[in-house]
């Protein structure tokens, strides 16, 4: 199999790609391949990174400064609000996505399933001819008036068939279909479901079945995580010619947005007031709501029902793209004139050192937080905390002048 590799702040490469793969390419959102003709085509980022393969060819689109498999899940789990820390995002690191994919899923549900499948009460809703559990008295009446038998009851079963081991179930099927996975990872796999052939499968489509942690399913919580994950951002599917193709994406703006949102909100708590993300907020005056102009930052800080703090997350920042740095700033002078806060605070994924900048004639200050993604979650967690107390310090300060 072949493997082509780009970074996602690359101008693109020039390969040789089948047109069935061009359009798996495309049709996925990872990259867009543009026909030169001769079977050549030059394959771009567009802004997402991840993996498509197919049974000839993998693609794989890597976050900037090269991040792990580790730190991308832990981004992507953090964002979900799901609350993951350093010890649940474990994760083999490889050379290729897809395998450090099957191989973490493979030890995570090993470790999960090595007492047997996990089991819990379900709540079952039947016709039966006998009293089990509870009659529903109104599901009784309007759909059996007048009728003793057969009774609408419900009652709990203590099951396998719960949310956890579906979940899980349709993880080990996904990553089983991928092509290209070891052969010994594959059978760990299909040994792993086989324990969960008793649960029902999920419909292709249907939502993930709600499950919560608790000190019940506690040995399921990693493996639950990573296989939430592949479900919400992987697919694999028997294409053109019933050959199996896989495709793994993901918006790593969205991400880092939702990421610092979620953590900063977390970190905020320490202090008085309350944290609203995306908030909306009118830029001018205007008689009709189609001549309104609004702004929307990623976070704002507010204390006694007043903004005093404006926050703002690039990932790829005006630098990367090779665009002026002034429009970040002033999307940000934007923000702190519409909301009346006299700090904003730039926090971008990189290096590098906290910069101060004061807007000339006016009492306004941007600050330039950079949040460095390849230090260990613990560390990155850290920083964030370290953003929260630094901006509620200068809160403090302007309430003094």
């Amino acid at each position: 199999m072949r493997h082509i590799v780009m970074d996602e702040l690359s101008g693109g490469i020039v390969d040789k790609l089948d047109p069935d793969t061009a359009a798996l390419l495309n049709s996925s959102g990872l990259a867009k391949a543009s026909p030169m003709g001769m079977g050549l085509y030059r394959i771009e980022p567009v802004g997402k990174v991840g993996s498509v393969r197919t049974p000839t060819v993998q693609i794989e689109v890597r976050p900037k400064d090269r991040l792990g498999l580790n730190r991308l899940l832990f981004l992507l789990s953090y964002a979900g609000d799901q609350g993951f820390r350093e010890d649940s995002v474990a994760a083999v690191e490889h050379k290729d996505l897809w395998s450090a994919l099957a191989e973490s899923l493979a030890q995570l549900a090993e470790r999960a399933l090595s007492r047997g499948p996990l089991q819990g009460y379900l709540t079952v809703d039947e016709s039966l001819r006998t009293v089990k559990g509870r009659i529903r008295i109104s599901d009784q009446i309007s759909r059996r008036p007048g009728m003793l038998v057969p009774l609408e009851v419900s009652y709990d079963e203590f099951t396998e068939d719960i949310a956890e081991n579906r979940i899980l179930r349709a993880a080990l099927e996904r990553m089983g279909k991928v092509p290209g996975v070891r052969q010994n990872v594959l059978s760990r796999l299909r040994q792993l479901k086989g324990k969960l052939d008793a649960v029902t499968r999920l419909q292709s489509g249907a939502p993930l079945p709600k499950w919560q942690a608790n000190r019940m399913n506690l040995r399921y919580h990693p493996v639950l995580r990573l296989a939430e994950l592949i479900l919400r951002n992987a697919s694999a599917e028997a294409g053109e010619g019933k050959q199996q193709t896989a495709s793994f994406v993901v918006d790593m703006s969205t991400v880092f947005e939702e990421f610092v949102g979620v953590a900063l909100r977390a970190a905020m708590r320490a202090h008085p007031g309350e944290m609203r993300l995306q908030y909306g907020a009118t830029l001018n005056e205007a008689v009709r709501d189609s001549d309104r102009l609004t702004v929307r930052p990623d976070a704002v800080h507010f204390l006694g029902g007043r903004p005093v703090v404006v926050y703002d997350s690039k990932y790829a920042s005006a630098t990367d793209a090779g665009a002026s740095l002034n429009a970040d700033h002033y999307q940000l002078l934007a923000y702190c004139t519409a909301l009346q806060v006299p700090t904003a605070w730039l926090v971008y994924a990189g290096k590098g050192e906290m910069k101060l900048r004061r807007i000339l004639n006016t009492d306004i200050d941007i600050v330039e937080y950079p949040l460095d993604l390849s230090r260990p979650p613990a560390e990155i967690l850290a920083a964030v905390t370290d953003l929260a107390q630094q901006s509620w310090g200068e809160v403090v300060r302007q309430a003094r002048l």
